[in-house]
This record gives C-alpha cells, sequence and structure tokens, in this order.
C-alpha cells in the first residue's frame, strides 16, 4: 500500500510538471525572470463575496490557487494580488459547489491556466459546472484528480493532501469530499480546509500525524458546525482567515465558532466580509497581515 501511495505521488508529480512545462514557454519565462528568487512565499485570502477562494504565490513566482469564489468578483481580487499576470500555474476546486469554482470560469477567460487538480467528482445538475468542465476541455488544460496521500512538490515547497480518502470522497454530503490541503514552504505552514466539518476534522486528528499549521483557513465560512475545540487545539494556528461575505444569510461565522477559536487558540482571526483581501506573508520569521489588499 505504502509503494503504492509513493507510485501515485510521482505519478501526479510528473503529471502536474508535464502540464506545466508543456504549457507555455513564454509564460514559464515570465515567471522566472518577472519574480525575484529570493522573495518570500506569500498567501492570499481573496475577497469573492460569500465563497472560498486562496492564492499562494511561492518563493520563486510559482502560482497556486484553491477555489475561486462564486462570480467574476474574483477577478479584482486576483489582479491586485498578481498585477499584470494572467498566468496560473496550477488551480485547484476542492470540490463542485458554484462559490468554490464559479469564479473560474470568469477566470478562463482573462488568464492562461497551466493544469486543474480536483476531486474527481462532478455536480452535473449545476450548468455553471458543466460550462467550467467544457472550458477546461477545449482549452486542453489538463483536469487531475487528486485525495488523500497526494502530494504536488515543487523545489522547496510542497502541498499534501490530507482528504478525501476514498470513503470521503464518495460520500453523499459534497462538504465532505472537498480536497483539504497542508502547504508546506520554508516561510510557514498553512492548512486550507475546503468546507469540512466536525466529522472530517475528527478524521484528520486520528489519521494525520502532523496537523500544526501556522495559518488557517477556517472550514466552512466559520461554520457553527467546523472548527471543534480539538481541532483547532492541534492545528494551533497563529492567524486564522475566515472567507465569508457581508451580511449572508447563513449567520456565517457563527458565535459558537468564534468562542472556540477564543478559547481553543491564540489565533489572530480577519475575515474577509471585513477585511477584504487578507495577505501573509513571513518576514524574518514572523508573520506579517495586509488587510485589504
Amino acid at each position: 500500500m505504502v509503494e503504492q501511495r509513493k507510485k501515485r505521488r510521482n505519478i501526479i508529480f510528473l503529471i502536474v510538471l508535464f502540464a506545466l512545462a508543456a504549457f507555455d514557454l513564454f509564460a514559464w519565462q515570465e515567471i522566472f525572470v518577472g519574480y525575484p528568487t529570493s522573495a518570500a512565499a506569500r498567501a492570499y485570502f481573496l475577497d469573492v463575496g460569500q465563497g472560498d477562494s486562496e492564492l499562494v504565490a511561492f518563493s520563486d513566482g510559482v502560482t497556486m490557487m484553491t477555489d475561486a469564489g462564486p462570480t467574476d468578483a474574483v477577478l479584482g481580487s486576483l489582479e491586485k494580488a498578481l498585477p499584470g499576470k494572467r498566468y496560473i500555474d496550477l488551480a485547484l476546486i476542492t470540490h463542485p459547489q458554484l462559490d468554490h469554482f464559479g469564479g473560474y470560469n470568469f477566470i478562463l477567460d482573462h488568464y492562461d491556466v497551466g493544469a486543474f487538480l480536483y476531486n474527481g467528482r462532478d455536480d452535473q445538475g449545476v450548468a455553471e459546472w458543466t460550462a467550467l468542465k467544457q472550458k477546461i476541455a477545449a482549452k486542453h488544460i489538463p483536469l487531475i484528480t487528486l485525495a488523500a496521500g497526494d502530494s504536488v512538490h515543487y523545489g522547496n515547497s510542497e502541498v499534501d493532501i490530507l482528504s478525501p480518502n476514498a470513503e470521503f470522497r464518495e460520500s453523499a454530503e459534497l462538504n465532505d469530499t472537498g480536497l483539504v490541503e497542508m502547504v508546506k514552504t520554508p516561510d510557514f505552514r498553512a492548512l486550507f480546509t475546503a468546507d469540512i466539518g466536525f466529522n472530517i476534522e475528527d478524521w484528520l486528528i486520528v489519521n494525520i500525524k502532523d496537523l500544526r499549521a501556522d495559518i488557517l483557513k477556517v472550514p466552512h465560512h466559520g461554520s457553527k458546525y467546523a472548527s471543534g475545540d480539538a481541532f483547532l487545539r492541534i492545528v494551533d494556528p497563529s492567524v486564522a482567515v475566515i472567507e465569508v461575505g457581508a451580511k449572508n444569510t447563513y449567520g456565517q461565522p457563527g458565535a459558537a465558532t468564534l468562542a472556540r477559536f477564543a478559547s481553543s487558540t491564540h489565533a489572530q482571526i480577519f475575515r474577509t466580509d471585513e477585511n477584504g483581501t487578507v495577505e501573509i506573508y513571513a518576514d524574518h520569521g514572523k508573520l506579517e497581515v495586509v488587510r485589504g489588499k
């Protein structure tokens, strides 16, 4: 089983490298020339309204985007994070719900993408999902399925997929199927949690050896059904970001969730509805946060 997992990781790694290298030589030249290799990695939590969208710019300028919110609101936030750039190396869709993938339909009208990564699940009842898959296919962009145990490595950074396992991937609850990522850079560790709830958190506690993260993308927009005390104590983030829309109808973030953060962590909490896009990077070992990017 271990050997099979290692082989699968190698296959994913090679597919991603091939997709990126073969995509556009000019785009790669722009990446390597346009960014200084000494730049610190940066994580952006994009203000997209009621939805999720995260962007990591690694130290050499390679970019990986996770989710894109529900609408074209992502475009303005992305332009501010990557001014003048029109190429995203990797675009990941945690799960096929509109508030996580919808913005990619608009991104593909303005940006080139090296490869898409997702959990293999479909939601055929949503027209925007069908349209997105058609656009990806029409542009001949590789669409790669990932699951727990897979990793994407690049240079001195890696992204480990912690969930879903085979059982969760087939769940009738789409939130259970969301890709959970541990992003590891020389500057910080960031845990991106999609819309997972208590059940996935409990599974991660039992099955993942090291959940510690400097930065936590708060699960499910701060829902009262996520961010359990035990999970928060183990992750022990210094900074937590809630991606949520102003005056949303879901009552997010929940008062009970905020109380658990206060009692179980020492994290500074930022919210996209109050702070706009949140940018985080490390400076001499200390996390710096820029609000309203």
